[in-house]
């Protein structure tokens, strides 16, 4: 029988290229290596995720990502300057702000005051150390998991301590500089500590680069997290959270997508102990021909937790918006309390919403359910509206506010759920 051999793509055949070039300069020791070199033979053998792999169903890599840019050089001393002034849409919150320009720590325009209970590093230095606890959290088989871990080459390791209750939210700032367009890959690794507390903000920006970032987000029993993701990109990217969460704790975490081209965010999070609450929402404001996709795998592991997962997406223009959730119930995860709901709201004829929540429980004694609307803007309220004097366009507006801002006020941080609804806003003035 001849042997079946899959025609590699021109980005594929130069991500190998790239990877036997950089694999000798990439940090870490020998088990790093080895892991790298393990995770590149499980990418290499599945290639981009494609239409074919029902998780990639709607987000066809392959087909997308038609070449594969070089990898992003260390930034100069201008792009070093310009990144003092990203994530600014946060400006107006009290943080604690870690830079990164092309995927690279940038400690000259990052705070790293002391702290008790907090410690701050780069994930290069602690590869190169042997001190980068990699693999604590949720292990998956995802090609882009793979890919990140393969050519991972900075990002940020942060370790709160027990009992550590932090005040100031800690930002983490990916700035993509304005040369010329590269690829990086961004791995940051939190570990939070039993009874540790912390708001988290994730802010991307910039040109037509390919961002594969991923967080690998250990929590602890007790602990109380927020976690904020915000981007706003115009090239290509996909993020991947990496999340194990103990017993007792609340986790809570909002994705917010606007002025965006290309985007997977995906999140896999498993709750490994009893007793956690958790929320798990987002935003996502699309138009033109924006793609944006929001991919959740939520595991119920141990009993007694409950969680809500919340989505609203608005889509004008030719934009598509794609949210595919899925809570596993395992089979000793009774008392398990899950609900999943998604809302798509199209502003245009053009515009789609590909909506897929999924079930598979294994346990008998658990409330779960799940839910995905689809709809125009009300005419209804839309002529209640107008018929008190407002016109058609602001009223549209305001509906479409009402429907982002429920979702947004939600978030328990006064300062960062009015910047986020600054932004929303934003987004809607900006319409024609």
């Amino acid at each position: 029988m001849a042997e079946v051999r899959t025609i590699k793509t021109p980005a594929e055949q130069t991500l190998s290229v790239a990877y036997e070039a950089a694999r000798g300069a990439l940090p870490g020791g020998k088990a790093v290596a080895r892991l790298r070199d393990d995770a590149f033979r499980r990418f290499d053998a599945s290639g981009l995720p494609h239409r074919r792999v029902e998780e990639w169903k709607y987000t066809d890599l392959r087909a997308l990502m038609r070449e594969a840019l070089p990898l992003a050089a260390p930034p100069d001393a201008a792009a070093k300057t310009h990144a003092k002034d990203a994530g600014r849409l946060f400006a107006g919150v009290d943080c604690r702000r870690l830079v990164f320009v092309d995927g690279a720590f940038v400690p000259e325009a990052s705070d790293l005051t002391a702290e008790a209970g907090l410690s701050i590093g780069s994930l290069a230095e602690a590869l190169a150390e042997g001190d980068a606890q990699l693999g604590k959290a949720f292990q998956t088989d995802d090609a882009a998991v793979a890919l990140n871990t393969a050519l991972m080459g900075d990002g940020a390791v942060i370790r709160i301590a027990a009992g550590t209750a932090l005040q100031r939210p800690i930002q983490l700032v990916f700035a993509a500089s304005a040369g010329k367009p590269s690829a990086a890959f961004i791995r940051s690794l939190i570990l939070i500590e039993t009874g540790a507390k912390v708001a988290l903000i994730e802010t991307h920006e910039g040109g037509g680069n390919q961002i594969n970032a991923a967080v690998e987000l250990n929590v602890d029993d007790k602990a109380q997290v927020d976690y904020i993701k915000t981007t706003q990109t115009h090239g290509l990217h996909v993020g991947s959270m990496l999340a194990t969460v103990g017993a007792d704790a609340i986790f809570n975490t909002f994705a917010f997508n606007a002025d965006a081209s290309l985007v997977r965010n995906q999140m896999f999070v498993r709750f490994a102990g009893e007793g956690t609450k958790a929320g798990i929402r987002g935003v996502s404001l699309g138009r033109n021909k924006d793609h944006l996709d929001t991919t959740l795998l939520i595991e119920h592991a141990a009993g007694r937790c409950e969680s809500r997962e919340q989505f609203r997406s608005v889509l004008d223009d030719e934009a598509q918006g794609v949210f595919q959730g899925k809570i596993v119930v395992k089979p000793h995860a009774q008392k398990t309390d899950a609900k999943m709901m998604t809302r798509a709201l199209l502003l245009s004829e053009d515009a789609e919403a590909d909506n897929k929540p999924e079930l598979e429980i294994f346990a008998d004694d658990v409330i779960c359910g799940h839910g995905a609307t689809i709809s125009a803007p009300s005419e209804e309220l839309k002529f209640y509206l107008r018929s008190r004097g407002i016109p058609e366009q602001e009223a549209e507006a305001l509906l479409v506010q009402a429907f982002v801002g429920e979702a947004i006020e939600e978030i328990a941080h006064k300062g960062i759920r009015e910047a986020l609804m600054v932004a929303a806003l934003k987004w809607l003035g900006a319409r024609g």
